[in-house]
């Protein structure tokens, strides 16, 4: 079927370019729907800007970093407690936020004084931390304030801090994806090779787009442990800014997500000559996979071998019982990119389910190629959804269960269809034989929970 123009779009019919409906013997040499472009004017976007993509999803994940956002205080607040992303030091970096809280004056005389005393004041409340991201926003970006002068006087000022500034304001890209490409290049440059490890073991790797939502990288990292993998830079869930700093001696990159985090991959492979190597981490049968290459790549097949046995005899039964009562049912996954072709093989392979619907807010033409590839016929693909096109989309589909954010997750609710949050996790971690687990738990769950139903009911009505 060619690029469909949904009813509600009829006044912007340049929305057909973005919406795609999979048919039978057509494949992404035939259709492919427009991405990684500039939004439509009045189309509603759900998407997230580049500083959130800088911020929220990358740097604001590591566990001893100060993060200074140069600009209004809403924008510090607005990318606080949004993402789950725990550490093993008592989540410094969720119980804290930092801004220069920047007011109409700084606007018309310049914030840079403000910024400087707002680092400085960090620093003085929280002596144990000496390290800091310093985040431009719209407004600082546009009166042309130069953090990184200001950066370079507090680090020789108080001589023990090393301060990386992203300049990613929120109008620089057409999505937060260019958050996550302006973070990873300019650490590649500024920081990598830095810092000096310490190796432990003959097989080291960086690990590469994972940010420990709700424990993701505590599943994954007890794994390699029991592979000897020792993990040298952990881009950057549960990692610390100095950890990131020593990649550049690992033997071989892992990439989980490879839209926010492939860059980064790219270059230490051109600078330094270490491999990249890119897996799936949900699902039974991708973490296998994905397993399996690191060990061939390390010649450690049958600790690989031993470890998958040993997970799968622990989880393989509760995937079983989920299974039998999660095959047929209908799944939409709305989320950011990447998460569809992680997904949408993972719940329709392990656990029999039907993704019949699936939107990304951020995802380049790359990732619509692997998720309409892996799709089944008759799926919904869009690019930069919006929430009309979204209900459109439930009449057609009738979903049993939406993967989305809390945003889009409350307007679901409110028809009675249940959501699972599928940036932050309802109940992980989900990554791993123990996390998909989980995340089969949940999907049951929801699926079969009386609420939805008697939300329906009107009291009112005898």
């Amino acid at each position: 079927m060619p690029l469909q123009l949904f009813k509600c779009d009829e006044v912007i019919p340049e929305r057909k370019k973005h919406c795609y409906i999979k048919m039978p013997g057509e494949d992404i040499s035939d259709y492919l729907p427009s991405s990684n472009v500039e939004t439509i004017p009045g189309t509603l976007s759900e998407r997230g800007c580049s500083y959130c993509g800088a911020k929220l999803v990358i740097g604001g994940v590591l566990k001893d970093t100060i993060q200074m956002i140069h600009g209004p205080v809403g924008c510090a607040y607005d990318t606080w407690h949004t993402k789950r992303y725990t550490s093993d030091n008592d989540n410094f970096q969720l119980k804290y936020v930092w801004s220069s809280d920047l007011k109409e004056g700084h606007i018309v005389f310049g914030g840079e004084k403000q910024l400087k005393k707002s680092i400085v004041e960090a620093f003085a409340e929280m002596p144990h931390i000496k390290r800091m991201y310093i985040y431009t926003t719209c407004g600082t970006a546009l009166i042309g304030d130069d953090p990184k002068a200001v950066a370079r006087d507090v680090e020789k000022e108080l001589g023990d801090v090393d301060i990386f500034v992203v300049e990613c304001p929120g109008f620089a890209g057409v999505s937060q994806s260019k958050g996550h490409h302006v973070l990873n290049i300019a650490w590649m440059n500024e920081k990598v090779g830095t810092v000096e490890p310490e190796i432990t073991s003959d097989y080291t790797i960086n690990f590469i787009g994972d940010y420990n939502i709700q424990g993701d990288t505590f599943v994954l990292e007890k794994y390699f442990k029991r592979l000897g993998i020792q993990i040298v830079g952990h881009f950057t869930g549960n990692a610390t800014y100095d950890q990131c700093r020593s990649m550049h001696r690992a033997k071989l990159s892992v990439v989980n997500c490879s839209r926010s985090a492939g860059y980064i991959a790219n270059e230490l492979k051109k600078k330094y000559g270490i491999p990249r190597l890119d897996i799936d981490t949900w699902g039974f049968d991708y973490t296998m996979a994905g397993l399996r290459k690191v060990g061939i790549f390390f010649g450690i097949e049958d600790k690989v071998e031993e470890l998958v046995a040993e997970e799968m005899a622990k989880y393989k039964p509760k995937i079983e019982w989920y299974k039998e009562r999660l095959q047929g049912k209908k799944m939409a996954i709305w989320t950011g990119g990447p998460r569809l072709w992680h997904w949408t093989k993972a719940v329709e392979d392990d656990l029999g389910m039907e993704v019949v619907a699936m939107s990304s807010k951020f995802g380049h033409q790359e990732d619509f190629e692997k998720v309409i590839s892996r799709g089944r016929e008759g799926t919904i693909y869009i690019d930069d959804g919006n929430e009309l096109e979204f209900f459109e989309v439930l009449d057609m589909v009738k979903p049993d269960v939406i993967f989305t954010g809390p945003r889009v997750g409350e307007l679901v609710k409110k028809l009675h269809i249940p959501y699972i949050n599928g940036h932050a996790y309802h109940n992980g971690p989900y990554m791993g034989f123990e996390g998909f687990a989980n995340m089969a738990r949940d999907m049951y769950n929801a699926t079969n929970s009386p609420l939805m139903k008697l939300a329906a009911n009107d009291i009112r009505v005898g």
